[in-house]
Protein backbone atom coordinates (compact mmCIF):
# COMPACT_ATOMS: atom_id res chain seq x y z
CA UNK A 1 0.00 0.00 0.00
CA UNK A 2 1.36 3.60 -0.34
CA UNK A 3 2.83 5.61 2.52
CA UNK A 4 1.05 8.57 3.43
CA UNK A 5 3.80 10.50 1.50
CA UNK A 6 3.91 9.30 -1.25
CA UNK A 7 0.44 9.35 -1.88
CA UNK A 8 0.78 12.97 -1.42
CA UNK A 9 3.67 13.32 -3.25
CA UNK A 10 1.47 11.09 -6.12
CA UNK A 11 -1.26 13.43 -5.50
CA UNK A 12 0.43 16.65 -6.15
CA UNK A 13 1.90 15.37 -9.55
CA UNK A 14 -1.28 14.76 -10.38
CA UNK A 15 -2.55 18.27 -9.19
CA UNK A 16 0.58 20.03 -11.07
CA UNK A 17 -0.27 18.45 -14.28
CA UNK A 18 -4.09 18.78 -13.98
CA UNK A 19 -3.44 22.70 -13.82
CA UNK A 20 -0.28 22.77 -16.65
CA UNK A 21 -3.19 20.96 -19.53
CA UNK A 22 -5.58 23.54 -17.73
CA UNK A 23 -3.82 26.23 -18.20
CA UNK A 24 -2.34 25.17 -22.03
CA UNK A 25 -6.22 24.39 -22.96
CA UNK A 26 -6.91 28.13 -21.93
CA UNK A 27 -4.29 30.17 -23.36
CA UNK A 28 -3.16 27.83 -26.18
CA UNK A 29 -6.79 27.14 -27.78
CA UNK A 30 -10.05 28.92 -25.92
CA UNK A 31 -9.14 32.53 -25.06
CA UNK A 32 -7.62 33.60 -28.14
CA UNK A 33 -10.76 32.17 -30.17
CA UNK A 34 -12.94 33.93 -27.70
CA UNK A 35 -14.23 30.36 -26.48
CA UNK A 36 -15.40 29.33 -22.95
CA UNK A 37 -16.53 25.85 -21.82
CA UNK A 38 -18.98 25.07 -19.35
CA UNK A 39 -18.98 25.00 -15.59
CA UNK A 40 -17.64 27.96 -13.22
CA UNK A 41 -14.95 28.16 -15.54
CA UNK A 42 -16.74 29.22 -18.16
CA UNK A 43 -18.67 31.40 -15.98
CA UNK A 44 -15.29 33.10 -15.26
CA UNK A 45 -13.97 33.16 -18.87
CA UNK A 46 -17.50 34.56 -19.63
CA UNK A 47 -17.28 37.04 -16.73
CA UNK A 48 -14.11 38.18 -17.57
CA UNK A 49 -14.71 38.58 -21.48
CA UNK A 50 -17.72 40.83 -20.37
CA UNK A 51 -16.12 43.39 -17.89
CA UNK A 52 -12.78 43.22 -19.51
CA UNK A 53 -11.38 41.89 -15.68
CA UNK A 54 -8.28 39.60 -15.49
CA UNK A 55 -9.66 36.21 -15.91
CA UNK A 56 -6.63 34.67 -13.07
CA UNK A 57 -8.63 36.82 -10.43
CA UNK A 58 -11.96 36.17 -11.65
CA UNK A 59 -11.10 32.36 -11.40
CA UNK A 60 -10.00 32.58 -7.86
CA UNK A 61 -12.72 34.72 -6.83
CA UNK A 62 -15.91 32.92 -8.20
CA UNK A 63 -14.31 29.22 -7.20
CA UNK A 64 -13.42 30.49 -3.22
CA UNK A 65 -16.74 30.57 -1.77
CA UNK A 66 -16.91 27.23 -3.27
CA UNK A 67 -13.95 25.96 -1.63
CA UNK A 68 -15.15 27.17 1.87
CA UNK A 69 -18.29 25.81 1.66
CA UNK A 70 -16.62 22.42 1.38
CA UNK A 71 -14.40 22.80 4.05
CA UNK A 72 -17.31 22.28 6.24
CA UNK A 73 -18.71 19.04 4.40
CA UNK A 74 -16.15 17.54 2.56
CA UNK A 75 -13.14 17.93 4.49
CA UNK A 76 -10.09 20.49 5.40
CA UNK A 77 -7.45 18.53 3.35
CA UNK A 78 -9.58 18.02 0.52
CA UNK A 79 -10.30 22.51 0.86
CA UNK A 80 -7.18 23.61 1.56
CA UNK A 81 -5.92 21.04 -1.13
CA UNK A 82 -8.88 22.74 -3.85
CA UNK A 83 -7.37 26.39 -2.63
CA UNK A 84 -3.97 25.45 -3.30
CA UNK A 85 -4.59 24.66 -6.74
CA UNK A 86 -7.01 27.17 -7.89
CA UNK A 87 -4.43 29.65 -6.34
CA UNK A 88 -1.89 28.00 -8.35
CA UNK A 89 -4.06 27.93 -11.68
CA UNK A 90 -4.86 31.33 -11.17
CA UNK A 91 -1.16 32.82 -10.79
CA UNK A 92 -0.07 30.54 -13.62
CA UNK A 93 -3.10 32.24 -15.99
CA UNK A 94 -1.96 35.93 -14.90
CA UNK A 95 1.92 35.62 -15.59
CA UNK A 96 2.79 33.03 -17.75
CA UNK A 97 1.48 33.18 -21.38
CA UNK A 98 1.46 30.46 -24.11
CA UNK A 99 1.46 31.07 -28.00
CA UNK A 100 -1.92 30.27 -29.98
CA UNK A 101 -1.97 26.74 -31.45
CA UNK A 102 -3.86 26.99 -34.09
CA UNK A 103 -6.41 29.41 -35.46
CA UNK A 104 -8.81 26.40 -36.70
CA UNK A 105 -12.45 27.17 -34.13
CA UNK A 106 -13.18 23.49 -34.86
CA UNK A 107 -9.77 22.64 -33.57
CA UNK A 108 -9.64 25.12 -30.72
CA UNK A 109 -12.58 23.72 -29.66
CA UNK A 110 -12.02 19.87 -29.24
CA UNK A 111 -8.15 20.10 -28.14
CA UNK A 112 -8.80 22.87 -26.29
CA UNK A 113 -11.59 21.00 -24.33
CA UNK A 114 -9.65 18.19 -24.36
CA UNK A 115 -6.93 19.59 -22.72
CA UNK A 116 -9.08 21.29 -20.30
CA UNK A 117 -11.21 18.48 -19.22
CA UNK A 118 -7.95 16.62 -18.95
CA UNK A 119 -6.25 19.21 -16.83
CA UNK A 120 -9.67 19.27 -14.47
CA UNK A 121 -9.86 15.34 -14.33
CA UNK A 122 -6.05 14.99 -13.05
CA UNK A 123 -7.23 17.67 -10.19
CA UNK A 124 -9.44 15.01 -9.21
CA UNK A 125 -6.88 12.17 -9.19
CA UNK A 126 -5.09 14.45 -6.65
CA UNK A 127 -7.89 15.01 -4.79
CA UNK A 128 -8.65 18.29 -5.68
CA UNK A 129 -10.79 20.47 -7.66
CA UNK A 130 -10.12 23.03 -10.34
CA UNK A 131 -14.01 23.71 -11.13
CA UNK A 132 -16.10 24.47 -8.41
CA UNK A 133 -19.37 23.09 -10.50
CA UNK A 134 -19.57 19.76 -9.36
CA UNK A 135 -18.93 21.05 -5.42
CA UNK A 136 -21.89 22.94 -5.39
CA UNK A 137 -23.90 19.94 -7.74
CA UNK A 138 -22.90 17.48 -5.25
CA UNK A 139 -23.91 19.50 -2.04
CA UNK A 140 -27.06 20.41 -3.93
CA UNK A 141 -27.28 16.70 -4.99
CA UNK A 142 -27.00 15.84 -1.31
CA UNK A 143 -29.67 18.05 0.20
CA UNK A 144 -32.23 18.26 -2.11
CA UNK A 145 -32.12 14.80 -3.58
CA UNK A 146 -31.40 15.99 -7.29
CA UNK A 147 -28.93 14.17 -9.72
CA UNK A 148 -25.47 16.07 -9.74
CA UNK A 149 -25.43 15.33 -13.48
CA UNK A 150 -29.05 17.77 -13.87
CA UNK A 151 -27.64 20.09 -11.26
CA UNK A 152 -24.57 20.58 -13.53
CA UNK A 153 -26.77 20.33 -17.37
CA UNK A 154 -28.94 23.14 -16.15
CA UNK A 155 -26.20 25.42 -14.72
CA UNK A 156 -24.35 24.92 -18.43
CA UNK A 157 -27.92 25.06 -20.53
CA UNK A 158 -28.47 28.86 -19.01
CA UNK A 159 -24.46 29.81 -19.08
CA UNK A 160 -24.26 28.96 -22.98
CA UNK A 161 -27.74 30.56 -23.59
CA UNK A 162 -26.12 33.67 -21.95
CA UNK A 163 -23.29 33.02 -23.83
CA UNK A 164 -25.35 32.82 -27.25
CA UNK A 165 -26.45 36.40 -26.36
CA UNK A 166 -23.29 37.93 -25.27
CA UNK A 167 -20.91 36.27 -27.39
CA UNK A 168 -23.15 35.32 -30.57
CA UNK A 169 -24.46 32.02 -31.62
CA UNK A 170 -21.58 30.70 -33.65
CA UNK A 171 -19.41 30.76 -30.44
CA UNK A 172 -21.75 29.64 -28.07
CA UNK A 173 -22.14 26.82 -30.50
CA UNK A 174 -18.34 26.27 -30.80
CA UNK A 175 -18.30 26.86 -26.51
CA UNK A 176 -20.76 23.77 -26.14
CA UNK A 177 -18.35 21.71 -28.41
CA UNK A 178 -15.81 22.45 -26.38
CA UNK A 179 -17.95 21.20 -23.11
CA UNK A 180 -18.51 18.06 -24.66
CA UNK A 181 -15.18 17.74 -25.07
CA UNK A 182 -13.75 18.60 -21.38
CA UNK A 183 -16.90 16.49 -19.95
CA UNK A 184 -15.67 13.20 -22.00
CA UNK A 185 -11.94 14.15 -21.20
CA UNK A 186 -12.83 14.36 -17.76
CA UNK A 187 -14.55 10.90 -17.86
CA UNK A 188 -11.24 9.49 -19.32
CA UNK A 189 -9.24 10.85 -17.26
CA UNK A 190 -10.95 10.05 -13.98
CA UNK A 191 -12.36 6.20 -14.96
CA UNK A 192 -10.54 5.36 -18.03
CA UNK A 193 -12.46 3.93 -21.10
CA UNK A 194 -15.35 2.83 -18.96
CA UNK A 195 -17.20 1.40 -15.63
CA UNK A 196 -16.96 -1.83 -14.44
CA UNK A 197 -18.41 -3.26 -11.21
CA UNK A 198 -16.00 -5.82 -9.00
CA UNK A 199 -17.04 -8.75 -6.90
CA UNK A 200 -14.19 -9.43 -4.02
CA UNK A 201 -14.84 -12.84 -2.00
CA UNK A 202 -12.07 -13.04 0.56
CA UNK A 203 -11.58 -14.06 3.91
CA UNK A 204 -10.19 -10.57 4.75
CA UNK A 205 -13.18 -9.02 3.71
CA UNK A 206 -13.17 -6.28 5.85
CA UNK A 207 -9.55 -5.37 6.09
CA UNK A 208 -9.50 -5.62 1.86
CA UNK A 209 -12.71 -3.11 1.96
CA UNK A 210 -10.57 -0.47 4.28
CA UNK A 211 -7.76 -0.43 2.30
CA UNK A 212 -9.90 0.01 -0.81
CA UNK A 213 -11.36 2.98 0.96
CA UNK A 214 -8.84 4.35 2.42
CA UNK A 215 -6.12 4.19 -0.65
CA UNK A 216 -8.12 4.45 -3.54
CA UNK A 217 -11.27 6.18 -2.04
CA UNK A 218 -13.93 4.36 -3.60
CA UNK A 219 -17.27 3.30 -1.96
CA UNK A 220 -17.46 -0.44 -1.09
CA UNK A 221 -20.87 -2.16 -0.50
CA UNK A 222 -20.40 -5.83 1.46
CA UNK A 223 -23.13 -8.31 0.95
CA UNK A 224 -24.06 -11.26 3.23
CA UNK A 225 -23.44 -14.12 1.29
CA UNK A 226 -22.74 -18.07 1.60
CA UNK A 227 -20.30 -20.21 -0.11
CA UNK A 228 -21.87 -22.86 -1.99
CA UNK A 229 -20.10 -26.42 -0.99
CA UNK A 230 -19.11 -25.55 2.58
CA UNK A 231 -22.14 -23.30 3.20
CA UNK A 232 -20.53 -21.38 5.14
CA UNK A 233 -21.19 -17.14 5.51
CA UNK A 234 -19.11 -15.43 3.28
CA UNK A 235 -19.10 -11.29 2.69
CA UNK A 236 -19.04 -9.88 -1.23
CA UNK A 237 -17.48 -7.27 -1.78
CA UNK A 238 -19.00 -5.00 -4.43
CA UNK A 239 -17.70 -1.81 -5.98
CA UNK A 240 -18.26 0.02 -9.05
CA UNK A 241 -14.74 1.87 -10.72
CA UNK A 242 -12.80 2.99 -13.67
CA UNK A 243 -10.45 0.50 -15.56
CA UNK A 244 -8.05 2.94 -14.47
CA UNK A 245 -8.82 1.66 -11.08
CA UNK A 246 -9.54 -1.50 -11.23
CA UNK A 247 -6.21 -3.25 -11.54
CA UNK A 248 -4.98 -1.28 -8.32
CA UNK A 249 -8.14 -2.95 -6.68
CA UNK A 250 -7.28 -6.38 -7.37
CA UNK A 251 -4.07 -5.51 -6.41
CA UNK A 252 -5.00 -4.54 -2.65
CA UNK A 253 -7.64 -7.18 -2.98
CA UNK A 254 -4.89 -9.88 -3.70
CA UNK A 255 -1.62 -8.68 -1.35
CA UNK A 256 -4.19 -8.98 1.19
CA UNK A 257 -5.45 -12.11 0.58
CA UNK A 258 -3.83 -13.97 -2.32
CA UNK A 259 -6.75 -16.19 -2.51
CA UNK A 260 -9.47 -13.86 -2.99
CA UNK A 261 -11.91 -14.49 -5.54
CA UNK A 262 -12.24 -11.41 -7.67
CA UNK A 263 -15.00 -11.18 -10.96
CA UNK A 264 -14.57 -7.88 -13.13
CA UNK A 265 -17.94 -7.19 -15.48
CA UNK A 266 -18.93 -3.84 -17.39
CA UNK A 267 -21.20 -1.27 -16.11
CA UNK A 268 -23.58 0.10 -18.87
CA UNK A 269 -24.88 3.46 -16.81
CA UNK A 270 -24.98 4.55 -13.10
CA UNK A 271 -28.04 6.73 -11.18
CA UNK A 272 -27.93 7.84 -7.79
CA UNK A 273 -25.59 7.20 -5.22
CA UNK A 274 -21.73 8.91 -4.79
CA UNK A 275 -20.35 7.62 -7.74
CA UNK A 276 -19.84 10.63 -9.59
CA UNK A 277 -16.12 11.94 -9.18
CA UNK A 278 -15.29 9.41 -6.77
CA UNK A 279 -12.54 11.12 -5.30
CA UNK A 280 -14.80 13.70 -3.28
CA UNK A 281 -16.77 12.32 -0.75
CA UNK A 282 -19.26 14.09 1.08
CA UNK A 283 -19.30 14.01 4.92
Amino acid sequence: MWSPLKKELIDLSFIFLGISLAFLGINGFLLPNGFIDGGVTGLSMLVSKLWNVDLATVIFLINSPFVFIASRRMGLVFSLKSALTIAGFATMLHFLHFPLVTEDKILSAIFGGIALGSGIGFAFRGAAVLDGTEVVALLLSKRFGIRVGDVILSFNVVLFSVAAVVLGLESALYSVLTYLSASKAIDFVVYGFELLGMNIVAENSKKIRDAINENLGLSVTIFNGERGFTKKKQDILFCVCGAIDANKVKELATRIDPNAFITMHKIKETYGGGLQRQYISIK
